[in-house]
């Protein structure tokens, strides 16, 4: 691995969700089943799904992950919004102050929420040390260029997100994954200027 390159990896449709809204779903005293671990440290897809209710349509089976989290949020993307009827905000994970809402439904109840949907902007999740060796800091912008067999492409607007409780990996959405015909291992090469 070269020493500007980054893991991509594909976040799907998913929901987190309050301890709040989780009982409502699932009942009282739910809890996060998990179901397998996920890339960065303590996190996790859950056993739960619940169905994603836009305007015009829904989404069945979304993976719920954990773990809990202090405000509810629906991760899709483009393609999924406009199908079920909802605009497109580009936002960063937690910056969901007046985006659309929609309705969750779960086993044992449903819940509305009054904001909340999001397309997920394109980030590479970064430790500390790491960022320092590629000259990079929290919340920079910069460009991704990858090598797959005929969907060559350079991503652009791609956040920087530096933490220590991070693993080192880049994360888009599925219409993005499709688009440059990701697959399991792919390396992506970190531009910080074209």
């Amino acid at each position: 691995m070269a020493d500007n390159e980054v893991l991509i990896e594909t976040s799907a449709r998913h929901v987190h969700v309050t301890q709040e809204t989780l009982e409502i779903l699932f009942g009282k005293g739910a809890e996060l089943t998990k179901k397998k671990d996920l890339s960065q440290p303590g996190q996790f897809a859950s056993e739960q799904r619940v169905t994603v209710v836009g305007p015009k349509k829904e989404l069945a089976n979304v993976s719920i992950l954990g773990p809990v989290r202090p405000a509810d949020q629906v991760e899709l993307s483009a393609t999924d919004a406009r199908s079920i009827g909802l605009g497109i905000d580009i936002r960063e994970s937690g910056d969901i102050s007046g985006t659309p809402g929609c309705t969750l439904r779960g086993p044992a109840g449903e819940v509305t929420i009054k904001e909340g949907v999001i397309v997920a902007k394109r980030h590479i999740h970064l430790t500390p040390e790491t960022a320092e060796k590629l000259g990079v800091k929290n919340k920079d912008i910069v460009w991704v260029k990858t090598n797959t067999n005929g969907r060559n492409a350079i991503l652009g607007d791609v956040v920087i997100r530096v933490s220590p409780s991070f693993a080192d990996a880049m994360h888009i959405d599925t219409d993005e994954s499709n688009a440059i015909s990701a697959v399991p291992g792919l390396m992506g090469t970190i531009i910080k200027e074209l």
